[in-house]
């Protein structure tokens, strides 16, 4: 019996920024869900990382974003983002009621990101960048894995980051000078060595897997040996999909620039309660979520027990 039909319903997994993604994009590719007897719905969200995002991402609150807002209406099942948006979506989405979400499994893409200033710029180290802006995206990979960075040359309270819209948009602020530096991942981060940037500090910066009450244990296990599978065929060539990266930049990069060293993927883990205490505290402690979740409320590895 295929694990799925203890659903009884086809799910609706989220595909975003390649960065994020790139083992689910393998696992459908090269049949990998099929083969766990998975029959899902990918549905494509707009990310920061694409050439051609054009939409104004609202940020009074994330769940109004394209990705949240799909989920919450029941688009979608099942996505991944960075460690700690996770966790603010998670925690807050208990708090004011909307659709329920869990952490069902430490990720299996450890994303690149790296923050850059222009070639002529005046600042040679992070702790250079202390009470100027650096642009990111509130609330999402580069905005966390920025403060995580510089939290080691600066004080809290010099750390000062800024939006400037999507990656093409703030490296064209970076450019006007309007901000310091600019936080970027892959592929963006190709594109910036490409066109003589500065790289100041570069960071893997981990993923988790969030999927409704919907998703019963057995079928996500299904979906994390599918991702298992696919990081396999990635720690071994990653080459024959890279086309993902490139298509995101919209010409401005080509497959023989892409820096596929900076690629790095393990397979889904459970999220364990040690993690949840060391990350939820540090969000809380950057006024980055709110404050009285639980790892009970929090985290469900159920694709493991």
């Amino acid at each position: 019996m295929a694990v799925q039909e203890l659903t009884k319903r086809k799910h609706k997994v989220a595909i975003m920024n390649a960065v994020h993604d790139l083992p689910v994009l393998v696992a459908r590719d090269k049949g990998f869900f099929k083969d766990e007897g998975l029959d899902i719905e990918f549905v494509t969200t707009p990310g920061m990382a694409q050439v051609t995002t054009s939409h104004t991402v609202k940020f009074d609150s994330v769940f109004d974003r394209p990705l949240d807002a799909a989920y919450n209406e029941g688009g979608i099942d099942q996505y991944r983002m960075c460690e700690w948006g996770i966790m603010k979506r998670a925690v807050e989405a208990n708090c004011e009621g909307r659709r329920g979400r869990k952490i069902v499994a430490l990720g299996a893409s450890m994303s690149k990101f790296a923050i850059v200033t222009s070639r002529d710029s005046a600042v040679f180290a992070p702790e250079m960048l202390k009470n100027r802006p650096i642009a990111v995206t509130p609330n999402n990979g580069s905005h966390f894995t920025t403060l995580k960075m510089m939290e080691g040359f600066l004080a809290q309270e010099h750390v000062r980051t800024t939006n400037a819209g999507t990656m093409v948009k703030r490296l064209e602020a970076l450019r006007r000078g309007e901000v310091a530096a600019v936080s970027l991942m892959e592929p963006w981060i190709s594109v910036a060595q490409k066109q003589g940037l500065r790289i100041l500090i570069e960071s893997h910066s981990t993923r988790s897997e969030a999927a409704s009450d919907e998703l019963d244990g057995p079928t996500l296990a299904a979906m994390f040996r599918a991702q298992a599978r696919a990081v396999e065929v990635l720690e071994k060539d990653p080459t024959p999909f890279i086309h993902y990266f490139i298509a995101e930049t919209g010409g401005l990069l080509e497959a023989k620039d892409f820096q596929t060293w900076r690629l790095l993927h393990a397979p889904p883990q459970p999220y364990t309660r040690e993690r949840f205490d060391d990350e939820y505290n540090w969000t809380v402690k950057w006024n980055m979520t709110v404050p009285g979740a639980t790892y009970e409320n929090t985290v469900d590895n159920r694709a493991w027990t």
